[in-house]
């Protein structure tokens, strides 16, 4: 498919949902959430080629975390519904934070494997090693980790989760913002046709893409939302497990498929850059966004108070990102790391018993532990990571585990 015809039907996605809302066409449940997830697909996409070019005139850190914060905007929208509607009705508290762990899981346990399975397979190369300065990331990753678990303890998501976490990824942002600029890699797609164009015109379609998208998202977030709710009361499907797997997966996937594209384009480090920018994103600002939709929509301060499912798929998230950490501090990740990332993640998803999602976060924080044990290059990726941050300079790191 030519470059053109892939941009053409990729706005013809969005486009037909917002023509059925501005004719107030009314569809069944199913076909809701069909109509608006496919919005929402094609406005993901567009937003990733319009971030794309952006790493032309700002640091590439700055540029991937731009990148991975617009791809995500779709996950954000319908999640910051439910967080809305939860503060008229307390009952979507649990919409809201199945989401948000589904994302979250699913960004590791499948986008984080692909990249490396993707990259074996284009080059038989069986390890992809960051540049240093991915630690920008993952030391932010690791901030956000290990105050995550603060709230399953709670059982509540308040103000002060926002403060801190919203501050956490101000922080990040700040932070990439004084990385170097590096001229970006685009592979005749339309990020190159955007950037072949003279600067006044190709800035004039960015912003027009990015608004065309947003309009997209807008209109498709609450009707995409509610459909998967009622074609689940329809179906008698379990409605949180449809909100946890299956709306992430729609609104993420062409975060994925852009992923998956540059570790084809042999560049597995800005893949890895984007996908782990993306979790500190979801870890820090779409955790943080939660309750302020939930005190604006109730119209007064207060916590959002969870459940016990909700605590456990919290405590079960936050566990697996510690792990992930662990696995990549060394900035390598191999394949045989990106294959038990994989194994873990899926499997849980046949044992949905309280017992089982504890058993599961335990036996995360176990494994990282023991990996910082074994692995030396791991402890000494940690530290540097740590001296890096707080001293501005770069400390060599071993990939030998």
């Amino acid at each position: 498919m030519s470059v053109m015809l892939r941009l053409i039907v990729t706005i013809l996605l969005p486009l037909q949902w917002i023509v059925i809302r501005l004719f107030d066409v009314h569809l069944p449940p199913q076909w809701e959430a069909v109509g608006a997830g496919v919005a929402i697909f094609g406005a993901a996409f567009l937003l990733s080629w319009a971030a794309e070019v952006a790493q032309v005139d700002i640091p590439q850190a700055l540029a991937l975390a731009f990148l991975a914060l617009v791809a995500v905007l779709p996950e954000y929208a319908v999640d910051m519904y439910f967080a809305w509607s939860a503060g008229k009705d307390p009952t979507y508290i649990a919409y809201a934070t199945a989401n948000m762990t589904g994302a979250n899981r699913l960004l590791i346990g499948v986008g984080w494997a692909s990249v490396v399975v993707t990259f074996w397979l284009k080059t038989r190369h069986r390890q992809v090693v960051l540049d240093r300065s991915r630690s920008i990331e993952l030391f932010y990753l690791t901030i956000a980790t290990l105050y995550s678990f603060l709230i399953p303890l709670k059982g509540t998501l308040s103000a002060l989760d926002s403060i801190v976490l919203l501050a956490i990824f101000v922080s990040y942002m700040i932070s990439a913002s004084k990385a170097s600029i590096v001229e970006p890699e685009l592979d005749g797609g339309v990020g190159e046709l955007l950037i072949r164009l003279q600067p006044t015109r190709r800035r004039l379609a960015t912003i027009s893409m990015f608004i065309y998208a947003g309009l997209g998202i807008f209109l498709a977030a609450e009707p995409f939302a509610e459909g998967l709710l009622a074609t689940g009361r329809t179906f008698a499907i379990e409605e949180f497990l449809l909100v946890q797997w299956l709306a992430p997966l729609a609104s993420e996937s062409p975060e994925f498929i852009v992923a998956i594209v540059f570790a084809l384009r042999r560049n597995p480090g800005a893949s890895m850059g984007t996908l782990v920018s993306s979790k500190v994103n979801q870890w820090t600002l779409l955790v943080g966004m939660l309750p302020l939709a939930y005190n604006l929509s109730a119209g007064h301060l207060g916590a959002m108070h969870l459940d016990a499912r909700q605590t456990e798929e919290i405590f079960l998230t936050a566990a697996q990102s510690l792990f992930a950490i662990a696995v990549l501090t060394n900035l390598s990740f191999s394949l045989a790391e990106a294959g038990l990332i994989f194994v873990l993640f899926v499997t849980q998803l046949f044992f949905t018993d309280p017992i089982s999602r504890h058993l599961y976060a335990i036996g995360y924080i176990v494994l990282a532990a023991a990996w910082f044990i074994v692995s030396r290059s791991s402890r000494q990726g940690l530290a540097a990571m740590v001296v890096e941050r707080w001293t501005g300079k770069g400390v060599p790191v071993s990939h030998q585990k």
